[in-house]
């Protein structure tokens, strides 16, 4: 556990507000605090450390032994289920003074509006798109990176040609339901119906975009091997073992890192490429919010630290600390951000987001999809009969919700 006490020249305190912070946001928010501290001494913050693996389980074990801190940060695919529970409040109509939302992405502040309520603030944002080595993408007849789903499937046949059978064009892991999400939210898929109470994965858009996502793996442009077997994605990347990798901004500072000095400009983000004339392609709307406890009886000293946190210069200092890309978009005007080329991928692409179903069952429902992608992916499923599993089980995991609905319409 991480405490905070603001330091020993402050003295009696009006308010202890009580923040938990997940992973490596958690080491380093306390060294923001100081600036809080000079223009409010009348708080105090106390900051608990929760390792993001225990973080979902420990906030609705709070919630239910009446524990919860007043402030915590969250993954906004968790909100949904925390506002039905009333453990959130809602932060409008009472908006913090001097907060301005239009600064806010569209696509990454819509995550935390909930039926017209707005519950949580974005405190930093997480999308995905390409990385790619571009000096493997030129040695196969190419300068850009690209820009539809015709182009991509040309090029990484053309990288898989020069390469050979032993490498491939892009790594697709297939621990992760999020790339078939955002293929099939590039093809316009709704992945619910009717209210968010059944499943739509038998769909066109979502059948087309799935056909696509496993047809990578059949034609061998992607390795159909889970993360276990992939000895180390970062190595295999330097080894030229794929081209394309989709995944998020903590690779930002994790290849940068980890990749050999020399192959430092060899490579490169760009944004995701799209199935029609539009780009860049749709993404996911992702990253981690700041809300407050309903309950809380500090709540005017925890808008305030939220407010503060909110800051596009403490956005900023926090990506100096951590890599996580700010919510603000001023915060994007820093030299540091538009100093970082690969990160400036990143800010396109979150002009073209979209939020996944905004209801408690999701998480569930992500681990059904990737379950079955993987499926489909291995063979031991033909594509309908893997959406029309997919469909049924989400049937199952609804169930619930259509009966509070129609309990709710009848009552």
């Amino acid at each position: 556990m991480l405490s905070t006490t603001g330091g020993c020249e402050r003295h009696k305190p009006d308010a202890t507000v009580e923040m938990w912070a997940m992973g490596r946001e958690g080491e380093v928010v306390e060294r923001l605090l100081p600036e809080l501290y000079r223009r409010h001494p009348e708080i105090q913050v106390r900051v608990q450390q929760i390792p993001w693996s225990a973080a979902h389980e420990k906030l609705l074990t709070a919630f239910v032994g009446d524990s919860m801190p007043d402030v915590f940060q969250l993954g906004n695919t968790w909100l949904p289920e925390l506002v039905a529970l009333g453990a959130v409040g809602a932060i409008e109509p009472q908006v913090m003074d001097g907060l301005d939302l239009d600064d806010y992405f569209p696509g990454i502040l819509d995550t935390n509006r909930i039926d017209g309520s707005l519950w949580a603030l974005p405190w930093y944002v997480d999308t995905r798109l390409l990385f790619y080595r571009s000096d493997l993408l030129a040695e196969a007849g190419y300068t850009n990176p690209p820009r539809s789903w015709d182009a991509w499937m040309e090029m990484m046949h053309a990288i898989k040609q020069h390469g050979g059978s032993d490498h491939y064009a892009a790594f697709l892991p297939l621990r992760e339901w999020q790339t078939p999400v955002i293929l099939a939210l590039q093809r316009g898929a709704e992945l619910l119906r009717e209210h968010d109470q059944h499943g739509n994965f038998e769909g066109e858009p979502f059948r087309a975009a799935f056909n696509f996502y496993v047809e990578l793996f059949r034609r061998g442009l992607a390795p159909a091997s889970g993360d276990s077997q992939v000895a180390n994605v970062y190595s295999d990347f330097a080894a030229g073992y794929f081209t394309f990798y989709v995944t998020g901004p903590w690779n930002l500072g994790e290849l940068q890192a980890r990749l050999p000095a020399g192959l430092n400009d060899r490579w490169t983000t760009a944004p995701m490429p799209s199935p029609n004339d539009t780009y860049p392609g749709i993404s996911l709307a992702g990253g981690s919010s700041l809300a407050v406890f309903r309950g809380t009886r500090h709540e005017a000293s925890a808008r305030q630290l939220i407010a503060f946190l909110s800051e596009p210069a403490q956005q900023v200092e926090f990506y100096r600390l951590t890599g996580d890309l700010p919510a603000r978009r001023t915060a994007w005007e820093s030299d540091a951000l538009r100093q970082n080329t690969r990160a400036q991928a990143f800010r396109e692409q979150l002009q073209a987001l979209r939020s996944t179903p905004k209801i408690p069952e999701w998480e569930r429902i992500a681990d059904k999809i990737m379950l079955y992608a993987e499926r489909a992916v291995r063979g031991d499923l033909t594509v309908d009969a893997a959406l029309a599993a997919l469909d049924a089980d989400v049937e199952v995991i609804l169930e619930k919700r259509r009966w509070l609905l129609r309990r709710r319409d009848e009552g």
